[in-house]
């Protein structure tokens, strides 16, 4: 599938687009896409461009080998900081498998399709859907809105510069973010059900994301974590 053009994506879009490429492992890729990421948000809103900017400050100040252990050491689901969206609503359950392949056909119902190792709830994947096709990618998102806040709390627990890309995510949805674990997890009890689709489907890996946008290289692999069902 072809990439729009970065000047045709909505401010919005371009916000999803560069916090996914930095939630990805920060191996060589990213080093070398920083000067790309930092033109990119130009277009994008003043507050999540600041946010993220300071990231990848961050970055570009940082010892690549330091990066990896800080992205690792960060992205733990024992310290319930979790890249993978099903994982905040389902757990290791059956039902995970039944909400994946549901993200699978709506990324296919858009004529995208994937191979490699990951699996479609990794966030940057979604993010660059969410980039893509905004109306949809938009109530993707929303739909695990919950975890995403939960995650931005738990990062900003632990004191890390990831923070600032997950608040700068959530800042492209509607409405305000919750600011205490208790009104996140309310909207888990409020928001749309989750429609499940028929068991039995087979799980398919999926790979890294889509094809590379314009002007900014794409990394091509990533850790996955463990899964672990949250309190």
């Amino acid at each position: 599938m072809s990439t729009p053009p970065a000047e045709t994506l909505t401010p919005d879009a371009l916000v999803r687009l560069v916090a996914g490429h930095c939630l990805r492992y920060p191996d060589s890729d990213l080093y070398g896409a920083l000067p790309a990421l930092r033109a990119a948000l130009t277009g994008a809103p003043a507050e999540p461009a600041r946010l993220i900017g300071a990231f990848l400050d961050h970055a570009r100040a940082t010892e690549p080998l330091r990066m990896c252990a800080e992205y690792t050491s960060t992205f733990d689901t024992r310290n319930r900081r979790c890249l993978y969206l099903t994982w905040w609503t389902d757990g290791d359950t059956r039902r995970r498998g039944l909400s994946l392949v549901r993200i699978k056909r709506i990324y296919r119902d858009h004529g995208l399709e994937f191979t490699g190792e990951e699996l479609p709830d990794f966030l940057p994947v979604a993010l660059e859907f969410a980039a893509r096709h905004p109306e949809a990618g938009t109530e993707l998102l929303q739909e695990h809105r919950a975890g995403l806040e939960l995650l931005r709390l738990a990062l900003s627990a632990a004191d890390t510069p990831y923070t600032r890309l997950l608040e700068a995510v959530c800042a492209t949805l509607p409405g305000p973010s919750p600011e205490t674990r208790a009104e996140a997890k309310a909207l888990a009890r409020n928001g749309p059900p989750q429609e499940l689709v028929g068991a039995g489907t087979p799980l398919e890996p999926f790979g890294p994301g889509m094809e590379p946008p314009v002007d900014l290289p794409w990394p091509t692999s990533a850790p996955a974590a463990p899964e672990r069902t949250i309190a």
